[in-house]
């Protein structure tokens, strides 16, 4: 099974190596990586030229944002499956890919997810949030969950037949495409019950006070668009995080 992993980059050569060592150092060989630089004035297309995956498809132009920059990645997947890597995350261990490759292996499911944590910038060995995702429900849309989007692989034609990201959204495009597919997609999807990504702390979406309340409104944007609920649905969506806080030992 081929399985094509899209990054969407922009000046990231800080966090390059980290990524890009959990990705060759996957047992699952069947792996296309396509990256999709926007233009960076750091040394991030040197250093990717230099160290990039064997199966590396490199592309640098200019682009409205990240959901753009995701969705021309996706245009040039080749792969039955297609997932995400951003630049400032990592594949948690050397058989994720492998555990997506058998999962996917059931027809009966378009795609599979896993369990995220979350890492302290300045030290990658510090978990501050463990987000255990848990088995989908539909029911469990209407109280804000989510499968966590960096650990979400689907096959290429969910895309197709689904549509790519929005780009009308700044900041919760994952997860209006998410809700998209889960409610008009009628996506299925399977539970990999591990830590699948490790990812940054200090993401755009809690940058500054700012970029949260977009964030918010934006989550409240997709949750009408979709009729998965209102208010409470927000409410809720942002409380479910408290409790993945208190699991990785930081409250």
């Amino acid at each position: 099974m081929k399985i094509s992993v899209v990054t969407a980059v922009m000046n990231g050569r800080a966090t390059l190596p980290a990524m890009l060592n959990s990705l060759n150092a996957q047992h699952h060989l069947d792996v296309e990586h396509l990256v999709q630089d926007g233009g960076s004035s750091d040394e991030t297309v040197p250093y990717l030229r230099a160290h990039g995956h064997r199966c590396m498809v490199l592309q640098s132009n200019a682009d409205t944002g990240i959901y753009d920059a995701i969705n021309q990645g996706i245009h040039r997947a080749s792969g039955d499956v297609v997932g995400l890597l951003h630049a400032d995350d990592r594949l948690a261990g050397t058989e994720v890919l492998t555990w997506v490759a058998e999962a996917m292996a059931d027809p009966a499911i378009d795609g599979v997810y896993g369990d995220l944590q979350y890492i302290a910038r300045d030290d990658p060995t510090r978990v501050i949030r463990h987000w255990k995702a848990g088995a989908y429900s539909a029911a469990h849309l209407k109280r804000g969950w989510m499968p966590p989007h960096p650990t979400l692989y689907l096959r290429r034609e969910v895309f197709a037949r689904v549509g790519l990201y929005d780009t009308s959204y700044r900041i919760a495009g994952d997860y209006e495409a998410m809700l998209r597919y889960l409610t008009a997609g009628r996506v299925r999807l399977g539970y990999i019950p591990q830590v699948m990504v490790q990812m940054k702390m200090g993401g755009v979406s809690n940058r500054s006070f700012a970029h949260m309340i977009r964030k918010s409104r934006e989550d409240y944007r997709a949750i009408r668009r979709h009729g998965v609920g209102g208010i409470g649905t927000l409410v809720a969506k942002n409380l479910s995080k408290l409790p993945q806080f208190i699991e990785s030992g930081q409250v």
